[in-house]
């Protein structure tokens, strides 16, 4: 089988494509004829070593992947066979592997795929959509009004879906121009602010009528965390999802104590036991084949041209969600 290759760190043509021997399924395990393979940001910051956790190399990156089951192995009931299903292998032993025509999982993780859901948007569905939906569920948006930064982005585009379905009172969308902008309203927002201009904050408050929004989810990071609190309202909630870009300064938080503010970490892989990862796939699936739920794919990528795809992340040129099409 074609595969995409870690060997090095560096920039995208660091990702070379290898043929490598189809996977063996072992006991217990499925083999997943891989028909779609998300690209997250963190993959392109892992790639540079940037990220939090240095990977052990070489690797195939890729943790998630939807597919068509083409081979079982010991222990695992035949009638699989053919099924369409969803691979999270992040919360699998061999949590990579994505970005490859095959993969072999764990039987009891593959996540059976509605008729109606593209394998594409069940990539979108996994990682950032489990954040998208747990973001929510910690620090519920009933009656509140939210703030969502990169709001056409993968997981954004869909906290502005899921937050509005969740009874927020007001979702607030925050982006990077125009088209970006215009595709947060499309899906649902009530109301959009460039974040590339200097007073952002201050068109956030005139939207609240001065007050900020209640709460933030924030899965950007970086300079744009500390920007964000000047539209944070007084007790407001600032929830921090950007692992390995928390650059907020110890006096920002000091004077988030004195606004009666809170700072609440996500982290969303210690939330996600077996039964609560397929219940909460399930439920996203659903939304989405139902079409309460739109996924928007920003982009699509032959597997080798996984390097094009990830300078497309880098660069911050895409909405919604970019896959690999092996």
């Amino acid at each position: 089988m074609k595969a995409i290759q870690l060997s090095r760190f560096g920039g995208p043509d660091v990702l070379e494509v290898v043929d490598l021997p189809t996977p063996v399924p072992q006991a217990g395990e499925v083999l997943v004829r891989v028909q779609a393979a998300g690209i997250n940001f963190f993959e392109v910051l892992m790639r540079a070593d940037r990220y939090a956790v240095t990977p052990q190399l070489p690797m195939i990156p890729g943790v998630e992947a939807a597919g068509v089951v083409e081979a079982v192995g010991h222990g695992v009931d035949a009638a699989l066979l053919g099924a369409r299903v969803a691979a999270p292998l992040f919360a699998s032993s061999r949590p990579h592997s994505g970005y490859a025509e095959q993969v072999t999982m764990s039987a009891d993780l593959a996540v059976p795929l509605p008729d109606a859901l593209p394998f594409e948007d069940a990539t979108a569905l996994m990682v950032q959509g489990l954040t998208a939906l747990h973001l929510l569920r910690q620090s519920p948006p009933e009656g509140k009004s939210v703030l969502v930064p990169a709001a056409s982005g993968g997981v954004g585009s869909l906290l502005v879906q899921l937050a509005r379905l969740k009874g927020a009172r007001q979702v607030i969308a925050a982006a990077g121009g125009k088209a970006k902008l215009d595709t947060a309203l499309s899906l649902g927002a009530d109301a959009a602010v460039d974040y590339t201009e200097p007073d952002w904050p201050a068109h956030i408050r005139d939207i609240t009528d001065g007050e900020g929004a209640n709460i933030i989810y924030d899965t950007v990071g970086g300079a744009l965390t500390a920007a964000s609190l000047q539209a944070l309202a007084p007790g407001g909630e600032l929830v921090f999802a950007a692992l390995g870009r928390y650059a907020l300064a110890a006096s920002d938080v000091e004077a988030m104590i004195g606004r009666n503010q809170s700072l609440r970490g996500f982290a969303l892989l210690p939330l996600l036991s077996p039964d609560v990862l397929k219940a909460s796939l399930s439920e996203l699936f659903q939304l989405a084949a139902s079409g309460r739920l739109r996924v928007a794919i920003g982009g699509r990528f032959r597997l080798d041209r996984a390097g094009e795809a990830h300078r497309l992340l880098e660069e911050r040129r895409s909405t919604g969600k970019v896959v690999l099409i092996p």
